[in-house]
């Protein structure tokens, strides 16, 4: 029996390019996949076998939105305005008319969709959530912004600890995303319509944070499958999420080929991720006092890339191939901004990580990444920020420092890398044949197949 599903990603990168990830991996496990975006955004991505794009308009006019602003990397920065929340609730009529045609049997739609839930209902389908970060951060943002523990102390640089969690975790104020310290009505809206959704779906994979999947198991009612890393789907993509001419792809790979070994630290910031030109000249002193060589990608913001020698260093400006460049043997180590896609990518390589959060559930990851699972080394950043103006400057020395205690050969450093490649095979186990993550998926078709059959029967 033909199974169909409606994808609806968020407008934003983070969120998109795992939830295309994810239908092309239920495409190619026979499942007819339809991506329901904007015409903007549908021109990143390539349809396939099974694997289908449809467009629904962008109510800009409506909103005050100016034309053209279909995605949040259009905006200055990555805090999601009123008016861009007012046109993704926008989508609800033209999606309703894309189920009344098409009839699908299931919805995997964003969080942020919170209507979805309702609409799904109204349909007789189920609706999955999909949850933009792993398990570990979304249990400490529940227990952080339920308990309040962040109330406990008297200020913003003093740390508290995450109770309830087996591991000791310390957390400032000053790095928690707005979204737990004062959490508005579209915060609680998310919630309630997630609460409401046949399960969630998650971009990770059990054995990474086994023990707090087990925790959120016991603590939460709703069912979760686990289908990642679903980067994995894109080995050898040259322009995945992107309409970058190919012959930066070339020009990479070409750079990497020339390179020894681990010798080459990969920089990136996400596709949000922007600094003043003050920060700029900071990290391009760090990386060249290093001595080590790297890939900079620089996501301009009015800024000129810095000059770099290309026998020290290749930047970037705009957009790289992320995945084929973490996966190249010359690649020894990833300066990232923890965003779970990139954290995730990073560890599916094999990796260990420079962690340098800047917003969201960012520090969270950091945590994780540097604490739990002991493949990171910290810059110190401690500024949960998404105005590049308001940030605090992190010095060249600080971040040569980060950079020489990663890609050295220090003992803690070789344990460090010896730690984020068994983390890289048990990934890919988890997404293979017979794998935890393979496991869900079948079992999530399965169920999905049953349900179908069953309403066909009851009509």
């Amino acid at each position: 029996m033909e199974l169909h599903i409606f994808f609806l990603p968020m407008l934003t990168p983070g969120h998109m390019l795992p939830m295309v990830d994810m239908a092309r991996l239920f495409a190619n496990r026979g499942v007819r996949a339809t991506i329901v975006t904007t015409p903007f955004n549908a021109t990143n991505f390539c349809s396939g076998p099974n694997l289908n794009i449809l467009t629904i308009p962008f109510s800009s006019a409506v909103t005050g939105l100016p034309d053209g602003v279909e995605n949040l990397t259009n905006l200055p920065t990555p805090e999601i305005p009123p008016a861009f929340v007012k046109a993704l609730d926008l989508l609800e009529s033209p999606f309703r008319n894309l189920l009344s045609d098409h009839h699908p049997d299931c919805i995997i739609s964003d969080i942020f969709y919170s209507w979805s839930s309702d609409v799904a209902a109204e349909f007789g389908i189920p609706r999955l959530v999909f949850q933009g970060m792993g398990f570990f951060s979304l249990i400490l943002t529940g227990i952080v912004s339920q308990l309040k523990t962040h109330e406990t102390v008297t200020g913003d640089d003093e740390p508290f600890i995450v109770p309830m969690i087996p591991h000791e975790i310390k957390l400032m104020r000053s790095e928690l995303p707005t979204y737990v310290l004062k959490p508005n009505d579209d915060i609680r809206r998310m919630a309630k319509a997630q609460d409401k959704s046949y399960g969630m779906i998650m971009n990770t994979f059990h054995e990474l944070e086994a023990e707090y999947v087990g925790l959120l198991k016991m603590s939460w009612h709703m069912r979760v499958w686990l289908v990642g890393p679903v980067s994995l789907c894109n080995q050898g993509l040259l322009d995945r999420g992107s309409e970058a001419p190919a012959h930066v792809s070339h020009q990479c790979l070409k750079w990497l080929d020339s390179k020894e070994p681990g010798s080459v630290l990969y920089v990136c910031f996400g596709s949000l991720g922007k600094f003043t030109p003050m920060q700029m000249r900071e990290i391009a002193s760090g990386l060249l006092g290093s001595g080590h060589q790297f890939i900079w990608v620089v996501k301009s913001s009015g800024e000129t890339p810095p000059l770099v020698d290309e026998e020290k260093g290749l930047v970037v400006d705009g957009w790289a191939p992320q995945v084929l460049i973490l996966n190249h043997p010359a690649v020894g180590g990833f300066m990232t901004h923890c965003g779970w896609n990139s954290s995730l990518e990073g560890i599916t390589a094999g990796l260990p990580m420079i962690t340098w959060p800047l917003f969201a559930e960012q520090f969270f990851n950091e945590k994780l990444i540097v604490e739990v699972l002991r493949v990171g080394v910290s810059v110190g950043f401690k500024q949960c920020c998404m105005d590049m103006e308001r940030r605090k400057v992190v010095k060249g020395e600080v971040i040569e420092v980060a950079v020489k205690r990663l890609m050295g050969g220090e003992v803690e450093a070789v344990e460090r890398k010896k730690r984020a490649k068994e983390l890289s095979k048990k990934a890919k186990m988890a997404f293979g044949q017979g794998g935890s993550s393979h496991s869900d998926v079948s079992g999530l078709i399965q169920e999905l197949v049953d349900l179908k059959a069953n309403k066909t029967k009851a009509t």
